[in-house]
């Protein structure tokens, strides 16, 4: 583990590689899983605010599925997160382009007609968090369907760290991000 500041970095962080490969997975991670997105007590707020401005983004799935569940829920293990159409599968902000799954709340931002990207969550993907009383743990979240994220960032030799800077900036700051690269320089 690396410490910069009240956070804590895996190692598995710095030393794989990763870079999306939309063309390959067409953005399964968005319709697969267990649950919706994990999300901070603070983005459910958001997410209600911003709703009607990304609702007409979203698939009529998602917004019946928004509808009769709300724009969060509170999953079998009591975390926040995404509401998901039909239970537990495609997170109900998904919409499709091209045959590739796109999130209507980024698309509703990069229009400009909201100024929250996304849940930091899915931002920081394949980055998960745990937050604990004194420090966070920032750890690399392997998962099979991204194999071709991880092919596809070995080709490039770009670590995770590196492909998630801007999320990384946006949690933490660049001040943040300048520590953790000198410490991986360190290493």
């Amino acid at each position: 583990m690396i410490e910069v500041g009240h956070v804590l970095v895996h190692e598995d962080v710095i030393k794989n590689d990763f870079v999306c490969n939309l063309t390959k997975c067409k953005g399964i991670c968005c319709v697969e899983g267990d649950a919706g997105a994990p999300l901070q007590p603070k983005e459910t707020d958001i997410l209600r605010d911003i709703y009607p401005k990304v609702k007409p983004y979203m698939t009529a799935a998602g917004i019946k599925a928004i509808e009769e569940q709300g724009t969060h829920v509170v999953d079998a293990d009591g975390d926040l997160t995404t509401t998901c159409v039909d239970g537990n599968k495609e997170c109900a902000y998904v919409t499709w382009e091209n045959g590739i799954t796109k999130c209507a709340i980024e698309k509703a931002y990069e229009l400009g007609e909201v100024d929250w990207k996304k849940p930091i969550s899915c931002h920081l993907y394949p980055i998960r968090t745990t937050q604990y009383p004194e420090f966070e743990v920032l750890h690399y979240d392997r998962w099979h369907i991204c194999h071709d994220a991880c092919t596809f960032g070995k080709e490039l030799g770009v670590p995770v760290y590196t492909f998630l800077k801007d999320p990384l900036i946006r949690q933490y700051g660049e001040q943040w991000y300048k520590e953790l690269e000198q410490a991986v320089e360190a290493l």
